[in-house]
């Protein structure tokens, strides 16, 4: 019992000192410079220019590869009669062209890259007819 009340009465003081040296004692504090030196990317996330985003993709081809890539062991996608459980139901996540080229690209969790298996072309044509197929973006 005297060690909890040893170790109670240690935070208590550590608390009690944090407070006294100015930590939580209600003077604006700034971790951010006054002036700002260089520039900002302009590149963000899904911003980045892919090769494939720069294509114009041809639907009917896209759905050519999303039936012999293996998209649909994976996806479920009504159009392509697709039934997969382990990525997410395209009908249902309707993605816009440059996540779809993304992620075919790079892949994610569960998903592989697909870069270096399908041309940036490929890439452009699975995502048009997925946009096409689901009513994305």
């Amino acid at each position: 019992m005297r060690r909890r009340h040893l170790v109670a009465l240690l935070l208590t003081a550590l608390a009690l000192g944090l407070l006294g040296a100015g930590c939580l004692d209600g003077e604006e504090q700034s971790a951010t410079p006054e002036t700002v030196q260089g520039t900002l990317p302009t590149s963000t996330g899904l911003t980045e220019q892919l090769p494939a985003m720069k294509l114009t993709g041809d639907a009917t081809a896209g759905k050519q590869v999303f039936e012999t890539a293996g998209c649909k062991g994976c996806h479920t996608l009504a159009d392509a009669g697709a039934t997969g459980t382990v990525g997410p139901n395209l009908d249902d996540a309707k993605p816009d062209k440059d996540l779809v080229i993304t992620r075919v690209t790079k892949g994610m969790g569960a998903m592989p890259p697909f870069a270096g298996q399908l041309t940036d072309q490929q890439i452009a044509d699975v995502a048009a007819y997925v946009v096409q197929a689901t009513g994305g973006s």
